[in-house]
Formats: structure tokens, C-alpha cells, sequence
């Protein structure tokens, strides 16, 4: 199976369920280089052997006669599920948490919301931020612009609002 294939399959499988016999019947036939998962996961190969070594993937079964990490379908699709999580800027800690708590189902639904709205609300501040320092460079490019054309006038209005915004962004840090 060419590898355009194999990514074809492996998006539709991460979307699909699959039982238990069929998944084991999928380890035994293919498994996956940790090249191939950096490029299906998007993460590193270097990130996902720290993710290994640290507990956040599970020890990865080797290739008997290489030693080399083979990946079977569901750690493929575990790492995507981990890329996901470090892509919305997830502490490792709580990426443990959220992974402790998904094997409870209903009983840690409560924590898993919890979690999941506190990253919500990081990511929201985050933007506001990001928004902030967008602002200041709009200022600066106006007043550049200004000092270009020789605008006293909106030098001045502009150094005012560059002062407000960047005190705007001292505050936020703190």
C-alpha cells in the first residue's frame, strides 16, 4: 500500500469505529515507521518519542529484527488524538489528565469538561492578546505613514494611541 493510500485509509478510519477484532486484525498487517506517523500526526518524531518517554503515548511495541518503534493502527490513531490536544496548546499535564480521565467515560465527563472549558478560556485570552498586538503594529504602521507624509498631527494622535496600547500589553502580561 503506497502511503497516499495508507493516509486516505487512516483518515477514515481515525473517523470510524472499528471493533476490536477488526483493529487487532489491522495491527498485525500493517504497521507504521515513526517517520510515517510524524507525517500523519504532524508532530515531530522527536515529540513523539519525548510523549513516549515522559507516559504521555504508551510504550511502543519494536519490530523484533530492527528494533525500530512499529506503530500499529491504534497508536497511528492515539497520536493523532495527542497532536490534537498539543495543537489547541495543552499542557502536558493536562493532556494526562484529559487521557486519564477518557478510559472513565461518563464518570470523569464533569473533569473532562472542566478541563476542556479552562483550555477554552486560555485559548480566549490568548486571542484577546494576540488581537492586542495586532492593534499596536496597526499603530505603528499609521504612524510611520504619518512620519512618512509628514502629518504632524497624526504623529501626535498616533504616539498617543501607541502609548495606551502598550500599556494595554504591559497589563495583560501581568
Amino acid at each position: 500500500m503506497v502511503f497516499a493510500e495508507r493516509t486516505r485509509y487512516l483518515t477514515y478510519s481515525t473517523l470510524s469505529c472499528y471493533s476490536d477484532t477488526m483493529s487487532n486484525h489491522m495491527d498485525k498487517v500493517h504497521l507504521y515507521t515513526i517517520r510515517e506517523v510524524a507525517k500523519l500526526s504532524g508532530l515531530p518524531e522527536s515529540t513523539l518519542r519525548y510523549y513516549e518517554t515522559i507516559g504521555i503515548i504508551h510504550p511502543i511495541r519494536r519490530d523484533s529484527s530492527s528494533k525500530h518503534r512499529a506503530y500499529s493502527e491504534d497508536d497511528v490513531n492515539f497520536a493523532i488524538a495527542i497532536a490534537c490536544l498539543n495543537a489547541t496548546g495543552m499542557s502536558l499535564e493536562d493532556m494526562r489528565t484529559y487521557l486519564k480521565n477518557r478510559s472513565q467515560g461518563a464518570q470523569a465527563a464533569n473533569e473532562q469538561v472542566e478541563l476542556l472549558e479552562a483550555q477554552k478560556q486560555r485559548l480566549t485570552e490568548e486571542a484577546q492578546y494576540l488581537e492586542l498586538r495586532r492593534r499596536y503594529v496597526d499603530i505603528k504602521i499609521a504612524y510611520w505613514k504619518a512620519v512618512k507624509s509628514g502629518d504632524t498631527e497624526q504623529i501626535e494622535v498616533t504616539r498617543e494611541r501607541t502609548n495606551a496600547i502598550a500599556q494595554e500589553l504591559q497589563l495583560t502580561k501581568q
